[in-house]
């Protein structure tokens, strides 16, 4: 971890952005003693949404129906499978 003043900060913030930007966390000095930490922020992975086949669940429920047109515009519609 690397350590800046708060003049450090007010006169050279480009050279303390650039360490931040290379991930590393940055301890704040005032007068001799830390009392604050910039750290980079991580990304979140974004997590893929998996729509459950309700179809497939309709047929395995009910396996003597008939599935109508119109019921399965609804499913497509509400799938997004247009």
């Amino acid at each position: 971890m690397k350590t800046a003043t708060v003049r450090d900060l007010r006169n050279q913030f480009p050279l303390v952005a650039r360490w931040i930007e290379e991930g590393e966390s940055v301890e704040i000095t005032r007068s001799g003693k830390p009392f604050a930490r910039l750290a980079p922020i991580t990304e979140t992975p974004v997590r893929e949404v998996v729509m459950p086949d309700f179809l497939a669940r309709m047929r395995q429920d009910f396996p003597n129906e008939k599935v109508s047109d119109s019921m399965q515009s609804i499913i497509d519609y509400d799938r997004s499978d247009r």
